[in-house]
């Protein structure tokens, strides 16, 4: 191992288990300080971002990504304060019971000690994964892209300017080198990094998942579909796909295939309409090719190849499926198993949907927009979970602490 590298990382695990020590109330007004101190400091961060978006671009899907604004920043900074205001997910007693013996046993919640983050191109992602870090006791590694160095380096000193003056070390939070080395020396700190968790497209977390010899957490790759059943109200059906797809297009949660049932094929050109004047291209296949044309101005005739792509640009998919068990069986081939939605009234098939999706995230009548960690109420997100051991969904606080068992005895001993 790089003996720089080596350094970073003994310092991050030190200053982990000084984390242990600090009072909930420290942590919350840390919190408090970073989320002024991001807002106080926006002139100085937008600065930073702009030197990355030149050097970006501008038709990239990643550059909403990487874009930062005076209002996505007072954004953050209010999520940092609503993580603050959380309760503290450490310490908490998750079962406890008393053995025949006498002996006393209690599950507790505490940190996984120290955490590292793989991102690309989004420096938002560099707040959020303090405050949540440092809410549930971890310190935290971040090895954002270059594509955002600049940015990541700016919001890193606004953090590390208040945790001087909290005297709390910084190593707290660590933001890793760029480089692709760098990498490969993350996925391979065991003893050093306790978790690791990539943020990014299919590309990045099937490297980190292949590469790693820390244990990981997959997020982010977000294939999703809305299927529109036969019973499906065309209104609610309209704004639900436009929302899902075009709120933002950059996001894991946008939406990236519409399947509809053939019985709805003649509403295919209104269910879409709304989405026009964004100038979402629909790649559809033959049957709603022709229902599309000359109906709706972007339409191309879809390949295999259209089938579970994630798009991350004003593009989508558009099936015909003959039913429900159609929808499911497409969905369960393609799906990456983050969030999908249906848009029916049939109490059955709703039923059917929501038992038979293997996804972290099943909507009806709502739009996949909404998989998010400050719109579950988390106030902030590290990830969204697209696995099933740990983990599943938007990871919030509680998702990011591990636990112990803490035994209490008066003398006993095992016979035997």
């Amino acid at each position: 191992m790089d003996k720089e590298i080596q350094n970073i990382l003994e310092k991050a695990r030190s200053a982990s288990r000084k984390l242990n020590l600090l009072p909930a109330e420290k942590i919350n007004s840390i919190l408090c300080r970073v989320a002024d101190a991001a807002e106080a400091n926006t002139d100085k961060i937008l600065v930073a971002n702009a030197e990355d978006l030149a050097r970006m671009d501008k038709t990239n899907p990643k550059y909403d990504r990487l874009l930062l604004t005076k209002e996505r920043i007072a954004g953050i900074a209010a999520d940092m304060r609503k993580v603050a205001e959380l309760p503290s997910p450490l310490g908490k007693t998750l079962a406890e019971w008393t053995q025949p013996n006498g002996m006393k046993i209690t599950k507790v919640s505490v940190p996984f000690g120290v955490i590292g983050i793989i991102y690309e191109a989004r420096p938002n992602v560099t707040f959020d994964v303090f405050s949540l870090c440092l809410k549930s006791g971890s310190a935290v590694i971040m090895k954002g892209g270059t594509d955002a160095y600049s940015s990541n380096t700016a919001i890193t000193e606004v953090i590390h300017g208040v945790l001087r003056e909290e005297g709390v070390d910084e190593a707290v939070a660590t933001l890793f080198p760029p480089s692709h080395e760098a990498t490969a020396e993350l996925l391979n700190a065991v003893g050093y990094v306790d978790l690791i968790i990539p943020r990014g497209g299919k590309g990045l977390i099937n490297f980190v998942r292949d590469n790693s010899r820390v244990p990981v957490i997959e997020t982010g790759a977000g294939i999703c579909h809305a299927y529109f059943h036969e019973s499906g109200d065309l209104t609610k059906g309209a704004a639900i796909v436009n929302n899902a797809k075009t709120r933002r297009v950059s996001v894991c949660n946008a939406l990236d295939c519409l399947l509809i049932d053939r019985s709805r094929l003649a509403d295919l050109p209104v269910l879409l309409s709304p989405m026009a004047e964004k100038n979402v291209v629909a790649f559809a296949d033959e049957e709603a090719y022709n229902a599309l044309a000359g109906k709706y101005p972007l339409v191309e005739r879809a390949t295999d190849e259209n089938w579970g792509m994630e798009y991350m640009d004003y593009k989508m998919s558009v099936k015909t499926v003959s039913g429900i068990d159609e929808a499911l069986n497409h969905i369960a081939k393609h799906s990456s198993k983050h969030s999908e939605c249906i848009v029916a009234q049939d109490e059955e098939a709703m039923e059917r949907f929501r038992k038979e999706v293997d996804a972290a995230c099943v909507y009806t009548n709502v739009p996949t927009a909404f998989t998010d960690g400050g719109q579950f109420g988390f106030g902030a997100e590290i990830g969204i979970s697209t696995q099933k051991l740990h983990a599943r969904g938007p990871m919030g606080l509680p998702e990011i602490t591990t636990y112990k068992y803490l035994i209490t005895g008066d003398g006993q001993v095992r016979n035997g």
